[in-house]
């Protein structure tokens, strides 16, 4: 099944160097990049990237305060409360605030099953436990804790859209002339 997914290079591994490394590694599993651009001081689009609904924030706080109890750490102690809402907003708002902060690589791919395909060749979201051989298990270590100790979030290199109705959203966004061409199936 032919997919397309939207992807984009995060400013630490712009900055970095690694945008040809990260498109090589898909190009290597067989998916074709259909568009491509670098993008800087995009804070509007930026902003309407992440979700604000509640479902979402709560997901996303959920993964941190997850992640801060298996260390044995206080949410409340670092983001000052343990409500998986509030600190889903905490974590929107430093992403916005980070992906804002330089430039940025957003691209699409297609090919068969590219959403799965794409993820699994980027890794886990926490570049700490993701696998060797992954883009994050390779070329980043960073971690919840360290991220949070810091006030950011986690630097973990790039972005991917994680089901096709995200995807079909986000490739709107960015790539607002290709919309047609795309569908969520």
């Amino acid at each position: 099944m032919r997919q397309f997914t939207l992807v984009i290079v995060k400013p630490d591994a712009y900055s970095r160097g690694l945008t040809g490394e990260i498109l090589n590694r898909f190009e290597r599993a067989g998916l074709r990049i259909e568009a491509i651009r670098v993008s800087s001081s995009q804070h509007d689009m930026i902003d309407n990237h992440y979700p604000r609904d509640v479902e979402w924030l709560r997901v996303v706080g959920g993964k941190t305060l997850a992640d801060h109890e298996q260390l044995g750490k206080s949410t409340i102690d670092k983001l000052g409360t343990d409500d998986a809402v509030e600190i889903g907003r905490i974590v929107r708002s430093r992403l916005v605030q980070f992906l804002s902060s330089g430039p940025l690589v957003p691209f699409i791919l297609s090919g068969n099953r590219a959403i799965e395909i794409v993820r699994k060749i980027i890794g886990n979201t926490l570049p700490v436990v993701a696998a060797p051989g992954t883009i994050r298990g390779d070329l980043s270590v960073d971690s919840t804790d360290f991220a949070n100790d810091e006030s950011r979030p986690v630097a973990n290199l790039v972005h991917a859209s994680g089901d096709p109705d995200e995807a079909a959203r986000e490739i709107a966004l960015w790539f607002p002339e290709f919309t047609h061409q795309i569908s969520p199936a």
